[in-house]
């Protein structure tokens, strides 16, 4: 395909596109467009999650204390309301059209996920995963209506039993029971994943595979590359996400678009920090094996930059086969990546890659991209209380653990209030 051919976000000779001399992604100006009372719960959001303690109280000793009722409204009004879109239909259209205004993009997740215990020791629960099909399905269809190049994403272990993750990927037990009963489960698995790349295709939504355990992810892999291959012929509708945390983070993702390229389907990539770190180094540990995950900050900056580099040179040179989304909250990492688009002349707004951050944090960065045309995207999960307090521990664990960026938005957000209640311009 020649440069005068070229699909829109694609790098050409004859002109680059000049950063933006007005984005600013660190002075809090967008704060401006909060109501007060978001101020004010953001403030006392991220205080909680400076200690453990607090959250840990307030997300289950609170609840014997204070009833389930009144227990629900506490956490409505602090955590759940802070990085969770609601429960009804009601609640969470309010939510995406509040995000709208703003200049944002949903990417509405179903906040479910399984792990392995002592409970998977019994045949898998078809009808908890048939359940879970049935909300993801809505999901993708609430997520058809977000506005353009809808997304949603997706945990593979909502639908395929996280102990049979584990056999396929032959690092632990097999499942107990009759073979019988795992191959079952395993078709029923990928009906169901199938049922779900079918409507996304016909909806038109990406659906971003969510990474998990290092003990899970090369079945998640295994899956999504078989979801790609079905379903990317065209377009990047299904896509993987990369933990730039990983030690082989960097060799695993030339060595998949490479193969995908190979097999001639489209590629999708949501490349993040990660998650589990904590866990990861305990489940190493405990198990004799090497720590998965780099050993510092500094390690894991390196090899997010080295991804995103590589990310961002194949979505230009790719004519639209090859999309990414830069989901941090590292204000360098997104400053590096808007300078590189613009080096590379991939545009803002309709090109193939975006950026992503979580609901409730790094809003900073956030509105000022979407003020200033970049296509960003929150990840919103929802869902009634009981079933989204794993998410609400994880979100407590990463404020943690990157607490400066926390400090400096919650400085924000003081400066926003004080300027307010004094009445400054």
């Amino acid at each position: 395909m020649g440069a005068a051919a070229a699909a829109p976000g694609t790098a050409q000779s004859s002109s680059r596109i000049p950063p933006d001399p007005g984005l600013s992604l660190g002075d809090g100006g967008c704060f401006r467009l909060k109501s007060r009372w978001e101020l004010v719960r953001g403030l006392l959001v991220f205080w909680l999650c400076s200690s453990p303690r607090l959250v840990q109280s307030l997300l289950s000793a609170s609840r014997w204390v204070l009833g389930r009722r009144l227990w629900g409204s506490l956490l409505r009004l602090t955590l759940y309301g802070q990085f969770v879109a609601g429960e009804t239909t009601q609640e969470i259209e309010a939510t995406l059209q509040r995000l709208r205004v703003l200049g944002v993009r949903p990417l509405l997740a179903v906040p479910i996920e399984e792990d392995v215990g002592p409970l998977l020791a019994l045949p898998p629960r078809e009808g908890w995963y048939e359940g879970n099909t049935r909300s993801i399905l809505a999901c993708l269809d609430l997520s058809a209506r977000g506005g353009r190049n809808p997304m949603m994403q997706l945990k593979v272990t909502a639908l395929m039993g996280a102990q049979l993750c584990v056999s396929i990927g032959a690092v632990g037990p097999r499942l107990r029971g009759e073979p019988r009963d795992e191959n079952q489960h395993l078709w029923e698995s990928l009906r169901r994943l199938n049922s779900v790349a079918e409507r996304a295709v016909e909806r038109g939504v990406r659906v971003l595979v969510d990474a998990e355990y290092t003990y899970v992810n090369p079945a998640l892999s295994l899956v999504t590359l078989a979801m790609m291959v079905a379903w990317n012929r065209e377009r990047p509708w299904v896509w993987n996400t990369y933990q730039a945390y990983l030690k082989d983070s960097f060799e695993r993702l030339p060595y998949d678009a490479a193969l995908a390229e190979s097999l001639g389907v489209c590629f999708g990539v949501k490349l993040v920090r990660g998650a589990y770190l904590d866990k990861e180094k305990i489940l190493a540990r405990n198990g004799g094996y090497p720590v998965p995950v780099h050993p510092n900050w500094e390690a894991t900056n390196e090899s997010y930059q080295r991804c995103l580099d590589f990310a961002l040179g194949k979505a230009a040179e790719s004519g639209g086969r090859f999309e990414l989304i830069v989901a941090t909250h590292n204000e360098e990492s997104v400053t590096h990546a808007v300078e590189r688009m613009a080096q590379l002349g991939i545009v803002r707004d309709s090109g193939p890659v975006s950026f992503g951050q979580l609901l409730g944090m790094c809003d900073q960065v956030s509105l000022a991209l979407g003020q200033a045309g970049y296509s960003i995207y929150k990840s919103i999960p929802y869902g009634p209380v009981e079933d989204v307090i794993p998410y609400l521990v994880r979100r407590a664990q990463e404020n943690r653990s990157v607490l400066q960026g926390i400090r400096k938005e919650r400085d924000l957000l003081r400066q926003e209030l004080r300027r307010r209640l004094l009445r400054r311009p």
